[in-house]
C-alpha cells in the first residue's frame, strides 16, 4: 500500500456454489494456515466465510449504493448468532438457508462503535454449511476509504469516477463481511453501472448484460481465496491498454485521453512481473494485472496492491512529458515494484493479523529497492539508496515513541497507525541486513519455500524465519532476526583499534543509539557487522555485546559497516574517526555516505563533536558523487533552520552556506547537459531549491524570470526544473503572484497539474496568503482530496496557524481526512513547531478527541518537538564555535 440486480443471473450465481481458481501445482489453497488458530480477531470464531457473491448498484449522483450479498459460511460450533463487520449500512432482508429446510430470518442489531452487525436466531444453529443472504445499502464517500468518488476536470467538464480502498479495515463499508485478514474467502462481483462506463475489478469480466435502460450488468470471474481488504471495484469513463506476457494480460487504466501517459508504467509492470516470477519461484497466479490511475491524492498513501487491480493515484502512475521529471519516472517504477511485490507478499501469503503488517510493507519496500537497483542500475550507480532508507528509519526508531517491527495491534485505528516508517523503512533495512548476513541464495531459497508453503493462506513472521533458518543452518538466524524485530531501537557499535605485530586489533562494543534518553540502559542485540581493513577485504563478525577482530596490516583505517547494510550506528573512537576522515576520499561512495550520516546523527545527540560532521562536509570536493552534495546541502539547510529565531546570525550563516554551495551550482548550471546522470539532474534541482531557501538573490531572481517567461515560452520551465521553480515562486509569493497561481489552478484541465497548483497556493511564507489558503481548503474549490494536503502544506511553514485553524473547524476538517487517520492528521499539523506551546495544544486535543489507545502519533509529535527544542539548545554553542573558527 500505499482502499435489485437481475434476479435470474443472481440465482444462477447463488446456485453455482463457490468457485475458485485452479492453483499452481504443489500449492494447497484449502489447507488451513498454521497461523489461523492463534491470529488476533475482533470477531467470534464460531462462523467462517468461504465465498461472497456480491451484487452492487452504485448511485454516483446520490453518493449511495445498493447491495446484495450471499455468503457461504461454515458454522463451526453451535451458535445462536452470527457477527460480522459493517459500517454505515442500512439493512433490508436478511436470511440464512441450508441445502434443505426453510430459510431462517434473524433479528438484526448494529453496534456502530464496534463496527459490527449481529444476526440472532431463535434457536442455536447446528454445525454445518449455510448461505447467509443480506440486502443492504451504503454510502459513497469523498475520501479513500470504502467506496469513494473522485471528481476531476476535463475539457468536457467535471467528471466523477468511483474507486474502492479497503486497507486496512474498510471493506466493511462496502460489504457486510468478516473484514479481517485471516478470514480469507473467494469473491464474485456483479456490478450495475451506466453503459458508457468501464467497470474494473480484481478479475477479468465473465460476462456483460445490457439491461435496456442505459445500464449494463457486469459479472466478474471468481477471485482466488483472499482477504477482504484486497477486493477492488472502479467505475468510470476510462481507457485501457494492455500487453500480454507469459500468459498474463497486463493493463493500465486511466481517465479517457490519458492512458498513453501510463505506457512507462505498463512496460515497467511487465519487467517487474518477470523478475518476481523468477525470484519467488511461484508464477503470478491471476490471469490479469491491471494498474488503475486515479485523479486526486491521499494524505497517507499513493497506491494500493489490490490483487490483480492495483489502485494508484495519477501522480505515481502517469508521466506527462511536459511536466514529469526523472524523479517522477523513478516514483512510477518504484511504486509499481512495491505494489507488484505485494501480489506475493501480502496477497498470495497474507499476515494473520496487523501485528505482522511489516511482512507486507517491509518486504515490499525491500523488493522495490532491490528490483529497482537490478533493472535500473543507472538510477543508483553507487548503491546509496539502501543507506538512505536505513538511516531514515533510524531517525524515528531512536525515540522513546518507537515500536518493534512486529507490534501488537488491538484496534482499527492502531492498524492504520502501523503504516509508518518503522513498518516500511526499518522493515526494509532489517531485511537487507538479514539477507546480507545469510547470503542472497539462502535468503531467496527461504523466501521461495515460505511462499509455496503458505500460498493462499496466512502467516506470521516466525513462519518466514523458520524457512530462512532451514536454508541457512548454523547462523543463529532466528535469534538475530528476533533481536531486530521483537524489540525497538537502534544498536550503536562503538569501535576502536590498535596496531600489534603488524595487525590491526579492532574492539567492538554494542550500545544503543537514542535521541531522547541519554541515560538509557542499552538493549541487547546480536549484530552482524562487516569490517574492511588495509587489505580491502570484508570480514564479518556477529557482535554479541563485545567482539574483537584482527585484520592484516596497520596502514589503513578500519571501516565498520562496510557497504552500509547493517542496521546500526557506528561511533568511532576519536583517533579512528580522524583516520577515517583523512582517508575519506578513498572510501566507496556508499561508505562515505554512511560515515557522514552517522557522524551527523551522533553529533546531534552529543556523542560526537559537531566539528567532525562540519569538517567532513567542507572537504567534499566538486567532483564528489551527487548524493554527497545532496547531504552537504541538507546539512547546511538544517543549520539554517536552527538559526531561524536569530535573523542576524542566520543572515551571516546564509552568506557562508551560499558560498559553499555556489561553486557546485556553477558547475551544474540551470540546464541539463547530455550525459547527466539521474542523480546529477536531481542534484541540480535540489541545489536550486536549497539556494533559494537560503535566500540566494540571483537564484530567486532567475526562478522568477523563468516563471514569468513561461506564460509565453513553455521551455522556460523544463520538466526537471518546473516543480522546483514553481515551489520557490509560490513560497516567496506576493498577493499578485498568488492570484496568478490561483487563476492557473482554476483554469487547469489536467487533474495532475490542477492538484499541483492548489498545493502551491498553500506554500506561501506570507501569513495573509497562508490564511487565504486555509480558508480555501474548507471550500469545494480545491476538490475533496486536495484540501487536507493544503492544510498540511500550510502547517510546514505556519504550524500554529494551521493547527489552530483545523481544530477550530474540526467538524469540517474531519470530512477531509479518512476516518482512521484523524488521530495522525491533527497532531501532524503541529509537527514542525519549535515553540513548546504547541505541545500543550496537541496534548489538549488528544485528551479531548483521540482515544487513549490511538495516541501514538500524538505522543510521537509531542516528543519530537520537545526533543528538537532541547537538542537545538545543546548543539548551537558547538556550531557557533565552529562557524567563528571559519570566520562566520
Amino acid at each position: 500500500m500505499r482502499r435489485t440486480l437481475v434476479t435470474a443471473i443472481a440465482l444462477a450465481l447463488a446456485s453455482a456454489g463457490p468457485a475458485v481458481l485452479a492453483h499452481p501445482a504443489g500449492l494447497a489453497p484449502d489447507a488451513p494456515a498454521a497461523a489461523d488458530a492463534g491470529a488476533t480477531t475482533q470477531l467470534p470464531r464460531d462462523v467462517r466465510p468461504t465465498n461472497y457473491d456480491v451484487e452492487v448498484v452504485p448511485h454516483a449522483d446520490r453518493m449511495t449504493f445498493d447491495g446484495k450479498v450471499r455468503i457461504n459460511v461454515d458454522v463451526l460450533v453451535p451458535t445462536r448468532s452470527i457477527t460480522l463487520n459493517a459500517v454505515d449500512m442500512t439493512f433490508g432482508n436478511v436470511s440464512l438457508g441450508r441445502a434443505q429446510g426453510k430459510a431462517l430470518v434473524p433479528k438484526t442489531s448494529v453496534d456502530a462503535s464496534a463496527q459490527t452487525a449481529t444476526f440472532t436466531f431463535d434457536q442455536p444453529l447446528p454445525v454445518g454449511s449455510y448461505l447467509l443472504s443480506i440486502d443492504y445499502s451504503g454510502k459513497i464517500g469523498t475520501q479513500a476509504n470504502g467506496l469513494f468518488a473522485l471528481d476531476y476536470p476535463t475539457e468536457a467538464g467535471k467528471k466523477r469516477a468511483l474507486y474502492t480502498q479497503f486497507e486496512n479495515s474498510d471493506a466493511r463499508r462496502f460489504i457486510p463481511s468478516w473484514d479481517e485478514p485471516s478470514h480469507k474467502a473467494t469473491f464474485r462481483l456483479a456490478v450495475t453501472a451506466p453503459a458508457a462506463d468501464t467497470v474494473v475489478s480484481n478479475m477479468p469480466v465473465a460476462s456483460t448484460h445490457d439491461l435496456g435502460d442505459g445500464r449494463t450488468l457486469t459479472l466478474f470471474k471468481p477471485t482466488p481465496k483472499m482477504s477482504t481488504y484486497l477486493l477492488f471495484l472502479s467505475v468510470g469513463e476510462f481507457d485501457r491498454t494492455t500487453l500480454a506476457d507469459n500468459g498474463v494480460e497486463i493493463g493500465v487504466i486511466a481517465q479517457k485521453g490519458k492512458v498513453e501517459q501510463a505506457r512507462f508504467a505498463l512496460e515497467a509492470s511487465r519487467d517487474v512481473l518477470r523478475e518476481y516470477n523468477d525470484y519467488f519461484g511461484v508464477a503470478y497466479p491471476l490471469p490479469k494485472l491491471d494498474n488503475i490511475a486515479a485523479p486526486g491524492r491521499s494524505q497517507f498513501f499513493s497506491a494500493m496492491e489490490n490483487w490483480g487491480a492495483i489502485f494508484t493515484f495519477e501522480s505515481s502512475l502517469l508521466l506527462d512529458p511536459a511536466i514529469s521529471n526523472i524523479s517522477d519516472q523513478q516514483r512510477v517504477f518504484t511504486t509499481a515494484a512495491h505494489e507488484i511485490a505485494h501480489q506475493w507478499f501480502g496477497n498470495l501469503v497474507t499476515m494473520a493479523w496487523w501485528d505482522d503488517l511489516w511482512l507486507n510493507e517491509g518486504f515490499a519496500t525491500w523488493m522495490e529497492g532491490r528490483t529497482t537497483r537490478k533493472l535500473h542500475p543507472e538510477w543508483d550507480a553507487d548503491s546509496v539508496d539502501a543507506a538512505f532508507t536505513s538511516r531514515g528509519a533510524m531517525g524515528g526508531d531512536a525515540y522513546a515513541t518507537t515500536h518493534p517491527i512486529v507490534q501488537h495491534v488491538a484496534t482499527v485505528e492502531q492498524a492504520s497507525q502501523a503504516f509508518d516508517g518503522i513498518t516500511y523503512g526499518k522493515g526494509s533495512a532489517v531485511i537487507g541486513m538479514l539477507e546480507d548476513y545469510v547470503g542472497e541464495a539462502a535468503w531467496r531459497d527461504g523466501v521461495r519455500s515460505y511462499v509455496a508453503k503458505h500460498a493462499y493462506g496466512n502467516a506470521v513472521t516466525d513462519d518466514l524465519w523458520a524457512e530462512i533458518e532451514k536454508a541457512a543452518p548454523g547462523k543463529q538466524f532466528t535469534t538475530v532476526a528476533h533481536d531486530f524485530t521483537l524489540q525497538p531501537g537502534v544498536p550503536l557499535i562503538k569501535a576502536s583499534s590498535t596496531c600489534a605485530n603488524g595487525e590491526t586489533v579492532v574492539q567492538l562494543e554494542q550500545g544503543e543509539y537514542t535521541v531522547d534518553r541519554p541515560g538509557k540502559t542499552p538493549l541487547r542485540w546480536r549484530v552482524p557487522v562487516s569490517l574492511r581493513g588495509a587489505d580491502g577485504k570484508a570480514v564479518r563478525v556477529l557482535v554479541d555485546g563485545q567482539a574483537s577482530v584482527r585484520l592484516p596490516g596497520c596502514d589503513a583505517p578500519v571501516l565498520v559497516n562496510a557497504g552500509q547494510k547493517g542496521y546500526f550506528r557506528t561511533l568511532y573512537a576519536p583517533a579512528q574517526f580522524k583516520a577515517i576522515s583523512a582517508g575519506f576520499a578513498k572510501l566507496p561512495v556508499v561508505d562515505q555516505m554512511g560515515v557522514m550520516l552517522d557522524a551527523s546523527a551522533l553529533a546531534a545527540v552529543g556523542l560526537q563533536p559537531e566539528a567532525d560532521t562540519l569538517d567532513l562536509a567542507m572537504q567534499v570536493p566538486l567532483q564528489a558523487a551527487p548524493e554527497l552534495w545532496q547531504n552537504v546541502a541538507g546539512m547546511l539547510s538544517n543549520i539554517d533552520a536552527m538559526l531561524k529565531d536569530n535573523p542576524a546570525r542566520q543572515a551571516a550563516f546564509r552568506k557562508f552556506a551560499q558560498a559553499r554551495l555556489a561553486p557546485k551550482f556553477a558547475q551544474l548550471g540551470w540546464q541539463n547537459r547530455d550525459g547527466d546522470s539521474a542523480a546529477t539532474r536531481q542534484l541540480r534541482s535540489s541545489m536550486i531549491a536549497m539556494l533559494g531557501g537560503l535566500g540566494d538573490a540571483k537564484v530567486l531572481a532567475e526562478a522568477r524570470r523563468r516563471f514569468d517567461a513561461s506564460a509565453t515560452d513553455p521551455s522556460a520551465l523544463p520538466a526537471d526544473l518546473r516543480r522546483t521553480v514553481l515551489g520557490m515562486v509560490a513560497r516567496n509569493a506576493d498577493a499578485a503572484t498568488w492570484d496568478k497561481l490561483h487563476a492557473m489552478a482554476k483554469a487547469e484541465k489536467s487533474s495532475m497539474l490542477r492538484d499541483q497548483y492548489y498545493g502551491l497556493l498553500a506554500a506561501a511564507k506570507d501569513k495573509a496568503l497562508a490564511q487565504r489558503a486555509l480558508d480555501m481548503a474548507l471550500t469545494d474549490e480545491p476538490g475533496a482530496t486536495n484540501s487536507a494536503s493544503m492544510l498540511s502544506t500550510v502547517a510546514w511553514e505556519h504550524p500554529d496557524m494551521a493547527f489552530d485553524f483545523a481544530v477550530a473547524h474540526r467538524e469540517k476538517v474531519d470530512t477531509l481526512v479518512d476516518s482512521t487517520s484523524r488521530a495522525r492528521f491533527y497532531p501532524g499539523l503541529g509537527g514542525s513547531a519549535t515553540d513548546l506551546a504547541m505541545v500543550d495544544k496537541i496534548n489538549a486535543f488528544a485528551e479531548k478527541y483521540i482515544a487513549p489507545t490511538s495516541r501514538r502519533d500524538a505522543e510521537r509529535v509531542v516528543n519530537g518537538i520537545q526533543t528538537r527544542v532541547k537538542l537545538r539548545q545543546q548543539r548551537l554553542p558547538q556550531i557557533e564555535a565552529w562557524l567563528k573558527q571559519h570566520g562566520v
